[in-house]
């Protein structure tokens, strides 16, 4: 078991920064935290919730608070 890597404030404002400009059916590379360890996930975002702050790579749902990192295809930076 990995222990849950907490974002300092710079690093959260950042990955909410490349979160606001990711958009549906846009590729992306999410690496995430999925209760035992980090995870990969490699897709097309089939949906954003910002209500329930999860967001959707294939089948695959995930929680905002459990990203560490995002990009997409062309590699979303600062």
């Amino acid at each position: 078991m990995q222990p849950k890597h907490e974002l300092t404030e710079e690093e959260a404002l950042a990955l909410s920064g490349k979160l606001s400009r990711v958009q549906r059916r846009t590729m992306v590379r999410i690496t995430y935290y999925d209760g035992d360890a980090y995870a990969t996930s490699c897709g097309m975002v089939s949906d954003i919730d910002v209500a329930s702050r999860t967001i959707t790579v294939v089948r695959t749902r995930i929680r905002f608070d459990d990203i560490l990192d995002i990009r997409n295809g062309e590699g979303i930076e600062d």
